[in-house]
């Protein structure tokens, strides 16, 4: 590998916040099992957080942001791994881009146990396309064991146009399922019902508060990428016995809900924790979704490629729910 490489840093101090494209050299990089040259890393709704200085996520400074990568084993001492591989290395937001550095660099060292092998067939950047599917496919798992099946009627899918929610759109319809998703983009009906969506609500329904415990029953069961009032919304407003996939905080981590859900329902409000999963289950659910997601022409529909220089600008822009699918950063200066 080169003597030094580009990455993309932040840095806070007491008198200031910086973030931008440094020279970085092998002795930057933290300890770990494997290096690897980065084609791809995904840009998630976390990963923007790190980069604003208020942003309450980033634990350590300096640091290079990333959660999520994809790319080819340059070194490696774990078994597992050799170079030439074909990898993607995640931790699900728990260490890597937040305490650690990430993907946001021409080359990352990572530990092993954070390392998946590429599915068959898929490259680093499909790789990380269908990656945001592994916890959606793990929602719907919960879910199904729960007893939601096509039958009981719609689901709902929530923040549909981040990576999560998309995937978890293509998910459902592809298992048979009808599919409403909720968005706050008025230009996203036809993103959307490409990936499977039936019907489309506004985020004003969904957020909207109210003072009744209970609502009409409306939904089968839901995946919710957003928390919040929209959490409520759904607690109310969910079929008796059905579940609610909780995954994600775009809309906030508070929200007020009453009891009555849980004990006049029976609804189970299922809470995804994609960190403490096995092992063995990510890899049954990859397969899941390698199978399920239909790749041919999803990247088409879902992905934006960036580079390390736009970094800051599709910050901005994710921060104010005005970007759309996957947004992949390539390290790599072309």
């Amino acid at each position: 590998m080169p003597d030094s490489f580009r990455a993309f840093v932040v840095n806070k101090t007491a008198e200031r916040f910086q973030m931008g494209i440094q020279r970085l050299n092998q002795s930057d990089l933290p300890q770990g099992d494997v290096l690897i040259q980065v084609a791809y890393a995904a840009m998630n709704y976390k990963d923007a957080l790190v980069c604003i200085p208020n942003g309450n996520v980033a634990r350590t400074y300096p640091l290079v942001p990333g959660l999520e990568l994809t790319g080819t084993v340059v070194e490696s001492t774990d078994p597992r791994f050799q170079p030439g591989d074909a990898v993607v290395a995640s931790d699900f937001g728990r260490t890597q881009g937040v305490s650690r550095h990430g993907g946001y660099s021409e080359y990352a060292r990572v530990p092993g146990d954070f390392i998946s092998p590429l599915p068959a067939g898929v490259d680093g950047k499909q790789g990380l396309v269908l990656s945001a599917g592994i916890t959606a496919a793990m929602g719907l798992r919960q879910l199904e064991k729960n007893g939601l099946t096509p039958e009981k009627g719609p689901v709902l899918v929530t923040g549909t146009t981040g990576g999560v929610g998309s995937l978890a759109v293509r998910l459902l319809s592809k298992r048979g399922y009808t599919v409403a998703a909720s968005t706050g983009k008025s230009d996203a009906e036809g993103y959307l019902k490409r990936l499977g969506a039936s019907e489309i609500l506004s985020r004003a329904e969904t957020e909207a508060e109210s003072a009744r415990p209970l609502e009409a029953e409306r939904w089968a069961g839901s995946i919710d990428t957003v928390g919040g009032a929209t959490l409520a919304y759904l607690m109310r407003t969910t079929k008796k016995g059905g579940g609610i996939a909780a995954i994600g905080v775009t809309g906030g981590a508070a929200y007020r809900a009453t009891v009555y859900p849980l004990i006049l329902r029976g609804i189970m409000v299922l809470g995804i924790d994609m960190p403490s999963t096995p092992r063995a289950v990510r890899q049954e659910l990859w397969e899941e979704v390698v199978q399920e997601a239909s790749l041919p022409g999803l990247g088409d529909v879902m992905l934006t490629e960036v580079t390390l220089e736009d970094i800051p600008s599709v910050t901005q822009a994710m921060l104010a729910g005005q970007t759309r699918g996957r947004i992949l950063v390539r390290p790599n200066a072309l």
